[in-house]
């Protein structure tokens, strides 16, 4: 059951759109907005709800993180052919492509707000989140970013959460371990500087390298939409670093790693979360070869859930999944969970379900989401090898 969707003429429009369509407030939300008759009996597999849920999920299909969004699809509607088949509680999940411009976020986020869902799900990037979050979290609307690791997301309001770990939570480990690995002693640290993601990750990489007594002997700065690294890399060749640092998004990441190797940059390339994409490989070839990435999701572990997340997705897409797809997989699965766990799909009841998951076995590892609405699971190092990420040993 859905509630008629409110128009405006433009997404800026939001807070104004917010009041006149009765959007409740901050603290609490308004029941009514998802639908109503979404509360069932029993609990857990018991749960039988009689109404479809509503789930929304802006995602980049399009646009520079495409690559990122795609996988994530996939990760989605793999989890849900499967909760299709469990008895009790049926999802209608609508996903829209917010075309990695945080401009049509706000205008999705709008849509599924007043459209009734029970949840947001998204979106890709955390620029677009920090700008479409607010909206959900006015009208009491609560949401699972999926892949935004960029700091204070969270900390938009309590109905924000996330199932992806911070680059807080990973770089820090990712560091640790290449220090160890080749003996840093001092890096150039690269980063483009007009994304909330990759800034994010800047910090983090600062941070974790001063915590581990590694000195940044070089700080080199680019546009997301770069593609010609050759001057700013011999740059940085000149410095003579023991590793070259970076936080980027594959688009940019690809031409960087391959441009490096080409001219003879033969020191370890440490890549933030951006780099998990299996383009990466594909695209930069054996420039890729020994490049290390912190990242969410360990592909090799042996964990049930893992192994039959990864044969299922290579049944239905015949590919290997990559984090963004295991993440997302993830996500529509502790939504299920937060669902049956009140038998409700009211958003004021998903949004404390979701606060009170805990030590939950799943394709990530067992996960618990914190007292920040964070993701709290093990993270893993990762390095190229023979064209596929393998764990740093």
């Amino acid at each position: 059951m859905r509630t008629k969707l409110c128009t405006v003429a433009a997404a800026s429009a939001a807070a104004l759109l917010l009041a006149s369509c009765g959007s409740g407030d901050s603290g609490g939300g308004d029941t009514s907005a998802s639908g109503g008759g979404l509360t069932g009996e029993g609990s857990g597999e018991s749960c039988t709800i009689e109404g479809e849920v509503p789930i929304g999920a802006v995602l980049s299909l399009t646009g520079a993180a495409a690559s990122y969004g795609e996988s994530q699809q996939r990760g989605l509607e793999l989890a849900a052919a499967e909760l299709a088949g469990n008895d009790g509680v049926t999802y209608d999940l609508t996903i829209e492509d917010d075309q990695t411009d945080p401009r049509q976020a706000i205008t999705l986020f709008d849509e599924f707000v007043n459209d009734g869902a029970s949840l947001i799900i998204g979106p890709t990037l955390s620029n677009a989140a920090v700008q479409a979050d607010p909206i959900a979290q006015e009208a009491g609307v609560p949401v699972l970013g999926i892949s935004n690791t960029a700091a204070g997301v969270t900390e938009i309001g309590d109905y924000i959460f996330r199932d992806s770990l911070t680059e807080q939570a990973v770089i820090p480990q990712t560091i640790a371990a290449a220090t160890e690995e080749f003996g840093l002693q001092d890096v150039v640290v690269m980063y483009s500087n007009d994304d909330a993601f990759t800034e994010s990750g800047y910090e983090a990489f600062a941070a974790a390298l001063e915590d581990e007594g590694v000195e940044i002997s070089e700080t080199i700065t680019f546009s997301k939409s770069d593609t010609d690294f050759r001057a700013l890399l011999t740059q940085a060749q000149e410095s003579d670093p023991d590793a070259i640092v970076v936080s980027a998004l594959i688009e940019a990441a690809v031409p960087l790693v391959t441009q490096a190797r080409e001219l003879g940059i033969d020191v370890p390339i440490i890549g933030g979360n951006g780099f998990n994409n299996p383009r990466l490989m594909a695209d930069a070839g054996e420039a890729a070869e020994g490049v290390v990435v912190g990242a969410a999701w360990n592909s090799t572990s042996d964990n049930p859930e893992n192994q039959a997340f990864l044969e299922a997705y290579e049944a239905e897409y015949d590919a290997r999944p990559d984090q963004f797809a295991a993440q997302a997989y993830t996500g529509l699965k502790l939504v299920d969970q937060a669902v049956r766990a009140n038998c409700s799909a009211e958003r004021d009841s998903i949004q404390q379900a979701l606060g009170e998951i805990e030590d939950v076995p799943t394709v990530l590892g067992e996960f618990s989401i914190d007292e920040n609405r964070d993701a709290d699971h093990p993270a893993v190092v990762q390095v190229v090898e023979n064209g596929t990420f393998t764990v740093l040993e």
